[in-house]
């Protein structure tokens, strides 16, 4: 920091000032220090400021599974999110989602350093009154069910869902039959709520539950199944993955999509435009989701710990985008 400032003609005090991003220097100077910083190879030490400062400038992320369209892109929102608030993430996955690996991730966690944790939980883990977090820990949950105890951010699942049945039921089709996401989901539980809670409440028989795991394969075993249900003109998939194994399924056994029955997803992927036919869905911001789980943990930080918001659950409002997978029934 000495020879940076000898080169740049200021104080050590301004090049500190400058490499920690602080104001109240001068464009013109700090221009000459960034450019001495250049020239001489100079990087601020990381692990000195943090000493210095107390924090590591680091989120870190527990999650259970990469291999969900949801859990990737909340975690790339999470990450951009944070990058923009000058943090980096440094990510744990746990293969075993239990108590005993919690605890243990939220150790190596403490041994990397990190200033707060945000867990990814999709799975029903928090929901069991054996299970808890770490006491004392800044931490946010991304999809759970545990807002009594922490602070949650979340899709709207059960709106979502209810926009997706509604839709179908307004074209005229007398039920909906429901293509589930795997039981230990909390999401996908939360769906499964709102889908029979919704046909129920307009009057409408629910069919039997159809059950997949979340990917491709599974929509088209499933939908091997539901192309022979006579009276099913109207899917409801708990995601596009599902729905796209769905529409593959109905196209080989001769159900043509959507003149024979009517395919709607939840998630809306980047590709769901370019399915054919192109596919209805629940559009999901992860991206805003991302934010407020970046924003929750940092006001914490903020707060000396505490979140003055306290425990609750902040959902993310969904949107219906109607394509082309859905139409009236047969001889409506």
């Amino acid at each position: 920091m000495a020879d940076v400032a000898r080169l740049a003609g200021v104080s050590s005090q301004t090049v500190s000032r400058v490499s920690n991003g602080y104001s109240g220097v001068t464009e013109e100077t700090r221009q000459q220090v960034l450019a001495a910083m250049k020239e001489l190879g100079y990087r601020p030490n990381s692990a000195a400021r943090a000493l210095k400062r107390g924090e590591f400038r680091t989120i870190g992320v527990i999650t259970f599974s990469l291999a969900t369209t949801g859990n990737v892109r909340t975690l790339e929102a999470i990450a951009t999110s944070a990058a923009h608030e000058g943090y980096a993430v440094t990510l744990l996955p746990v293969a075993v989602p239990t108590q005993d690996e919690v605890r243990g991730a939220f150790s190596r966690l403490g041994e990397l350093a990190v200033d707060a944790v945000i867990v990814i939980m999709e799975v029903h883990l928090l929901d069991a009154a054996t299970v808890s977090l770490p006491p004392n820990v800044q931490v946010v949950v991304a999809d759970s069910d545990a807002g009594d105890r922490y602070s949650v951010v979340d899709t709207d699942q059960a709106g979502g869902t209810r926009a997706a049945v509604r839709h179908l039921l307004d074209l005229g089709h007398r039920t909906v039959w429901h293509l589930a996401g795997p039981q230990e989901s909390f999401a996908a539980q939360r769906r499964t709520d709102a889908w029979r809670v919704t046909l129920t409440d307009a009057g409408c028989p629910p069919p039997p539950l159809v059950r997949g795991d979340w990917s491709a394969e599974s929509g088209y075993q499933a939908g091997l199944r539901l192309a022979d249900e006579a009276d099913c003109t109207a899917v409801f998939a708990a995601n596009d993955q599902m729905a796209l194994g769905l529409l593959r399924a109905l196209h080989e056994r001769g159900r043509r999509v959507p003149e024979d029955i009517s395919v709607i997803g939840f998630d809306d992927i980047p590709e769901a435009g370019s399915f054919l036919p192109p596919l209805t869905t629940v559009h999901q911001d992860f991206a805003e989701v991302g934010r407020r789980c970046v924003e929750g943990v940092l006001r914490q930080m903020r707060e000396d710990g505490e979140d003055v918001a306290g425990p609750g659950t902040t959902l993310v409002p969904t949107r219906l985008v109607v394509r082309g997978s859905t139409a009236s029934p047969p001889c409506w």
